[in-house]
């Protein structure tokens, strides 16, 4: 759910040291933002940014970059860093654009809670889509690992659907995520609030040679 407008917010983004503004001309090369060679994960749909911060926190070996379309919503994120995460940067972008900002460099993806375009005329813009998965491959490098949650049991049996039919293999999954009691769980905020209203979680880590 998109945020109400924030004045501060695009001042904010465009003079924190943790968003990127000219992405573009590092296509193929992110890592070179991070002066290292190690993984690179990225969380399309970064929210106010919990999961990743903590992500990034937890897995200094591994390097992060959460992309959010909102400046609102990003504000949120770039305000929970309150120590140096050397691993840890944002994108403002629509996700749409992904296979123009990215090039075979990405080594996972992580979706969370992301939106369920109920309508079945939207069901391209859901971010499991086939043309999301298409555009997913210019992106990863040899091996495609995705890990998706959401709260949304359409969008769940949907996204297991189209991530199978598109040749993913799944490797973890669970119906109830905290009935499960899943070790190593990262929450988002969404999750929490779903959580806290006795909703189940589901999520599936998918993966693809």
């Amino acid at each position: 759910m998109r945020l109400r407008n924030i004045k501060c917010a695009k001042e904010v983004i465009e003079t924190s040291p943790y968003v990127i503004l000219d992405y573009e001309k590092y296509m193929g090369h992110f890592n070179d933002l991070f002066e290292n060679n190690q993984p690179l994960h990225i969380e399309i749909g970064t929210g106010k940014g919990k999961f990743i911060k903590t992500l990034a926190l937890q897995n200094p070996h591994i390097n992060y970059i959460g992309i959010e379309k909102y400046d609102s919503v990003l504000l949120r994120a770039i305000e929970k860093i309150d120590t140096d995460i050397p691993n840890l940067l944002f994108l403002r972008m629509d996700a749409t654009d992904i296979d123009h900002v990215f090039n075979h460099e990405i080594d996972k993806i992580y979706l969370n809670f992301s939106d369920p375009w109920p309508k079945k005329r939207h069901a391209h813009r859901r971010l499991t889509s086939d043309r999301f998965l298409r555009r997913y491959d210019a992106i990863f490098k040899e091996h495609k690992v995705i890990e998706f949650k959401t709260d949304n049991r359409h969008l769940f049996e949907y996204s297991l659907q189209s991530l199978t039919d598109y040749g993913y293999h799944i490797g973890e999954l669970s119906l109830d995520l905290y009935a499960d009691d899943y070790e190593g769980n990262i929450s988002t905020e969404y999750e929490d609030k779903f959580h806290s209203l006795g909703m189940p979680i589901y999520k599936v880590s998918v993966y693809k040679e």
